[in-house]
């Protein structure tokens, strides 16, 4: 599914208007509609006798509300609309929907002052629901006076609350909260998701996410330049490659991964777990001499090599050629969990990416590896993924990790197109992007996923993915997508608290069988 911004989707309004003739007046009612399918939802079906407060801005998002407010008093609720504006501001064909309100003999309370906002105050305390129709897509900076007042109110109400596209302070374009905003309970968009209510904090502030048709033509949806998209299971099904009743472990691909060091040894047998997990037919983990018995030893089902080492048991210069002997059997190269930032082990890694020439995930010390040697991604002879978190992410740009995490989506587009290598910078919501400007945002994961050798586990599952012949763009959206989910079931089966990497590891299969059997 796609993803807009603001202006994207004013296109797409005005198109349907003004290619299409669909009146806006349509457009706002099947809005409403929407909101009120989702209030009877979470009110349980039935909305006669309830009590329901609207708050209505002054643009179309409170004409939206407006609409709800007016079926919804036809149904039988109690329904008070407090308007955020003097009627007189109130234009188009939001007017139009405030003059059939005032019609029917209802009213409007205005909220402009401080006795104002007690009485809304006073009235929220007996309200089974709140629609927030405050605030629309356009909406930027930090909620005002009065809005700042009523948009905490709510929040400090406790009622439900189901917003009007997104709710009541979020930025649509980045989902940055940078004053008071609305804590929805579930959020009502139209047509296709807004970018900001599917990133961080804005997907925390939105709630359960429902996209409704307001009747704008299918088609439009899907067209225009490379954008931003969900990853859903429906994509990833399409993705996956079939497993061939003939398929052999020679067939179904081969993962080299080179990682690990003294004392670090897990991060290599995670990812080279991972890449297990995730149906590569062949796996073979190359780490210091040293660390090969204990990482034989850990994995039974994957193959090990001990390379020559530093005396600090990190991988030394002399590794190189062994490691391009060993590529010549291999489809993908894994590299970095574990490595550490010996300068040694640090100036192998940057000859050796100078001569691979099978796709590549670099990870971890990988990538601190090449801070500093910006010149290192012409000298890539094959597609590559970079999967760095926001630290890593910064250094690599020679930027704080702040700016990358208030620039998340605009830092990975940004890093994809310069390095021209697919970026994916994990975190929640973690994005995928690749060089010729597509995104995909993950849908999947959880907070339990904050453990250590988890990213290890997800460099092996995309590394597994490219070796059974995807792209290496679909693979690394497919991973993260996969690895997410095998995280959320592994914290249904042990709690989300305590999770470990290698529970998600163990969850990959039933994430990739979930996935294909188009299970819950």
């Amino acid at each position: 599914m796609r993803v807009v911004t603001a202006a994207e989707m004013r296109g797409l309004d005005r198109a349907a208007m003004e290619d299409y003739g669909i009146p806006g007046l349509v457009l706002m009612e099947n809005a409403g509609l929407a909101v009120v399918r989702v209030v009877r939802e979470l009110l349980g079906g039935g909305v006669a006798g309830k009590k329901v407060a609207v708050l209505a801005g002054k643009g179309n998002n409170g004409g939206d509300g407006l609409v709800a407010a007016r079926h919804l008093f036809n149904a039988g609720a109690e329904v008070r609309v407090w308007l955020l504006a003097r009627p007189e501001e109130i234009a188009g064909d939001a007017a139009v929907n405030l003059r059939i309100w005032r019609k029917m003999g209802r009213e409007v309370h205005p909220v402009a002052g401080r006795e104002d906002l007690e009485g809304l105050r006073a009235w929220l305390a007996g309200a089974d629901l709140v629609v927030d129709a405050i605030f629309g897509t356009g909406f930027k900076g930090a909620a005002r006076e009065p809005a700042a007042g009523v948009i905490e109110a709510v929040n400090a109400a406790g009622r439900p609350v189901v917003a009007v596209d997104v709710p009541s302070g979020l930025e649509a374009d980045t989902g940055q909260v940078l004053g008071p905003c609305v804590r929805a309970s579930c959020t009502v968009t139209f047509a296709l998701p807004k970018v900001g209510l599917v990133l961080e904090p804005g997907r925390s502030y939105a709630g359960r996410l429902h996209v409704a048709d307001i009747s704008i033509p299918a088609f439009l949806l899907d067209q225009g330049p490379p954008g931003r998209y969900l990853t859903t299971r429906e994509v990833v099904r399409r993705w996956l490659p079939p497993r061939p009743a003939w398929a052999h472990k020679g067939s179904c691909g081969r993962v080299l991964v080179v990682a690990g060091s003294r004392g670090m040894s897990g991060a290599a047998c995670l990812a080279a777990l991972g890449a297990a997990r995730s149906g590569a037919g062949l796996v073979t983990l190359a780490v210091p001499r040293s660390v090969q018995e204990a990482a034989a030893a850990k994995l039974t089902e994957v193959m090990t090599a001990g390379l020559p080492e530093t005396a600090q048991g990190t991988l030394a210069g002399e590794a190189l050629e062994k490691i391009a002997a060993l590529l010549d059997k291999a489809d993908v190269l894994a590299l970095g969990p574990g490595l550490t930032t010996h300068p040694e082990t640090a100036a192998l890694v940057r000859e050796l990416l100078a001569r691979v020439q099978v796709p590549c995930v670099v990870d971890a010390d990988g990538l601190n590896a090449l801070q500093g040697y910006p010149g290192i991604w012409r000298l890539l002879a094959a597609p590559a993924v970079i999967t760095p978190h926001e630290g890593e992410m910064a250094r690599l740009l020679g930027t704080a990790s702040e700016d990358v995490r208030a620039r998340r989506l605009a830092v990975a587009e940004e890093a994809a197109a310069h390095f021209k290598v697919v970026v994916l910078l994990k975190g929640p919501a973690t994005l995928v992007s690749s060089p010729s400007g597509t995104t995909y945002i993950n849908t999947t994961g959880n907070p339990g996923m904050a453990t250590g050798g988890s990213g290890d586990v997800l460099t092996g599952v995309i590394a597994g993915l490219i070796a059974q012949g995807m792209d290496v763009f679909l693979a690394a959206a497919a991973g993260a997508y996969l690895h997410g989910l095998a995280g959320d079931l592994a914290a249904a089966k042990r709690g989300r608290r305590g999770l470990l990497a290698g529970d998600i590891a163990e969850m990959v299969p039933a994430a990739i069988r979930q996935v294909e059997e188009g299970g819950d």
